[in-house]
C-alpha cells in the first residue's frame, strides 16, 4: 500500500480527481492548504496599499492505493496537474505499513 500526497493548483482539483477515478482510484482527501516553493510569492494592491502575499493557496490531495494502482495513479495526476509553469505542484510517495476501515475492521487492501 502506498500513500500518494498531491499538492496542485485549486483550479485543477477536478480535472485530478476526474483522472484518478478514471484509473480506479475510488477514495481521497482534499484539503486547502498554503505555501511557497520556486513560485514565491507576489504583491497586491489593495486600496492604494501594497501587500506581499507571501503564501500561495494550494490544494493538498492524499490517497491510499496498492501497489499495483501507484504508477497508474502517479501518471494521472501528473498529467491532468500539469500546465508547464512554476508552481504546477509536488508529488510525494510513502509506504501505508497498515491500513484499517473503522467501521467494519478490515485491514490492507480491503480497507481502501
Amino acid at each position: 500500500m502506498k500513500v500518494i500526497t498531491a499538492i496542485i493548483r485549486p483550479f485543477k482539483l477536478d480535472d485530478v480527481r476526474e483522472a484518478l477515478a478514471e484509473v480506479g482510484v475510488t477514495g481521497l482527501t482534499v484539503t486547502e492548504v498554503k505555501g511557497f516553493g520556486r513560485q514565491k510569492g507576489h504583491s497586491e494592491i489593495y486600496r492604494g496599499a501594497e501587500y506581499v502575499v507571501d503564501l500561495i493557496p494550494k490544494i493538498k490531495l492524499e490517497a491510499i492505493v496498492t501497489d499495483a494502482l501507484c504508477e497508474a495513479a502517479l501518471e494521472s495526476i501528473i498529467n491532468a496537474a500539469r500546465t508547464g509553469k512554476i508552481g504546477d505542484g509536488k508529488l510525494f510517495v510513502t509506504d501505508a505499513s497498515e491500513v484499517v476501515r473503522i467501521r467494519t475492521a478490515e485491514v490492507g487492501a480491503d480497507a481502501v
